[in-house]
């Protein structure tokens, strides 16, 4: 009950728009679990109480940590858990709409930037024993932010290895260039340009499928993932570098950096 308490305290301070946000979209969840468990596509519902779930972590990182995140960042991190839970995977935003996850992964690299520039700036902020230049906050906060951006890479390989997914999503190619097919084992680059169409065969010898072209395993899905990660990452270390040296003139990074919680 005190847990309860102490979160239902910290849902009293939420700006009005975040709150209403997060009402809206946790309507929206409940609702599509209802469908999902109607269909009996119980893996979908769990996503949904996965959504739930994280739907508390801006209250539960405020009590832990005894910070304030601000109503922007709170928006932008339920309105993101929203999309890539409820719209991409349930409703496969992720096939209808090529550009989906990469707009997911710019976000997040801004986002993570955020994070790490926040956890910095306020040691910075609150030690006399050293004071950090601005750029080394910000390369700080890049650096982070890619980290986290490679360990979600690690973490799609890892599912899709062992538990048999497909979260590197594939891509088809008409080109390949491999040194595996170098008759002489020489490490010559062989060139396969223009492949219209591969067909798979299984150990008997019968045929199981044709495709067109050629079939990337997540490589280009993978790379794409972590470039724009880095954009979504470099982009707010310069707005985060600009906000140390002059906090009146360059405020954007201000509406995402998280503060320390105010003693009532």
């Amino acid at each position: 009950m005190k847990k309860l308490k102490n979160i239902k305290q910290i849902l009293k301070k939420y700006n009005k728009v975040s709150f209403w946000v997060y009402f809206f979209l946790r309507v929206l969840v409940i609702l599509c679990m209802i469908r999902e468990l109607y269909r009996g596509n119980f893996e979908n519902a769990l996503l949904c109480i996965l959504s739930l779930i994280l739907f508390l972590l801006p209250v539960i990182v405020e009590k832990t940590f005894k910070v304030d995140l601000p109503p922007t960042l709170e928006v932008i991190i339920l309105v993101f858990i929203f999309s890539a839970e409820i719209l991409g995977e349930i409703n496969n935003f992720y096939g209808q709409f090529p550009n989906f996850d990469d707009i997911l992964h710019t976000i997040n690299g801004f986002l993570a930037a955020s994070v790490g520039f926040s956890l910095v700036y306020l040691l910075n902020e609150n030690t006399e024993k050293f004071h950090l230049s601005p750029i080394f906050v910000a390369i700080v906060a890049f650096c982070f932010s890619m980290t986290i951006g490679v360990f979600w890479e690690f973490f799609e390989y890892g599912m899709d290895q062992f538990v048999g997914l497909d979260m590197q999503k594939d891509s088809y190619v008409e080109t390949i260039r491999t040194v595996t097919l170098d008759p002489e084992q020489s490490n010559q680059v062989v060139t396969i340009d223009d492949i219209s169409k591969t067909v798979l065969y299984d150990e008997s010898g019968n045929e199981i499928m044709e495709i067109s072209h050629y079939l990337d395993i997540g490589l280009h899905d993978t790379m794409q993932d972590l470039f724009v990660n880095f954009i979504g990452a470099f982009v707010f270390s310069i707005f985060g570098y600009l906000y140390i040296l002059n906090q009146k003139q360059y405020k954007i990074a201000g509406v995402f950096l998280t503060k320390r919680m105010k003693r009532e």
